[in-house]
């Protein structure tokens, strides 16, 4: 005699009838299907945070390394400054888009102008007041590295940055015009 299931055994014996036998099945295949479908809801749910927790580590990891780089620029500034006296030549500068002046030596002046001196932002306070300081070229090079933003002037990365194809290219305009 074949081996009957508890279903068909009870059918059999008249205990339940077809209709109530589908019924449990429907039942029963609707829970294993709602059953499945949690756990992959759970599933995504985990993905999802993990996904936004890698994001929020990556955009923390940014600030931090944002912040570290402030720190270094203006610690190369403070460290590399050169304390020009005052002197009586106006050396004018944009910054954006506003016209600054600093006063400056006639040597001073010429090293600004042939690229071997800088002038770099400074932020004094997280108040965003800055003040200007005039380090080499060299020291500027590496602060641009980090933080392009706070080199203001650089007259060898303007240099550079000329565009080969100017048609005025033989028309310089003098940097030590007195107005």
């Amino acid at each position: 005699m074949a081996k009957l299931t508890l279903q068909e055994q009870l059918l059999q014996a008249g205990l339940v009838t077809s209709k109530k036998m589908a019924k449990v099945q429907r039942t029963a295949k609707k829970s294993r299907v709602q059953a499945r479908e949690a756990r992959e809801a759970v599933e995504e749910n985990k993905k999802a945070q993990l996904e936004r927790d890698k994001q929020l580590s990556e955009q923390q990891k940014q600030a931090v390394l944002a912040k570290e780089f402030k720190a270094q620029v203006k610690q190369l500034i403070e460290m590399n400054r050169i304390n020009v006296s005052k002197g009586d030549i106006g050396f004018n500068f944009t910054d954006n888009n506003v016209i600054k002046k600093i006063d400056v030596d006639k040597l001073t002046q010429t090293q600004l102008i042939n690229g071997r001196l800088a002038i770099a932002r400074l932020v004094i306070n997280n108040g965003g007041e800055c003040e200007y300081a005039i380090i080499p070229a060299s020291v500027a090079d590496k602060i641009a590295q980090r933080d392009a933003d706070s080199i203001v002037v650089n007259s060898a990365l303007s240099q550079e940055e000329q565009d080969e194809d100017d048609p005025y290219a033989d028309f310089k305009v003098p940097d030590d015009l007195m107005w």
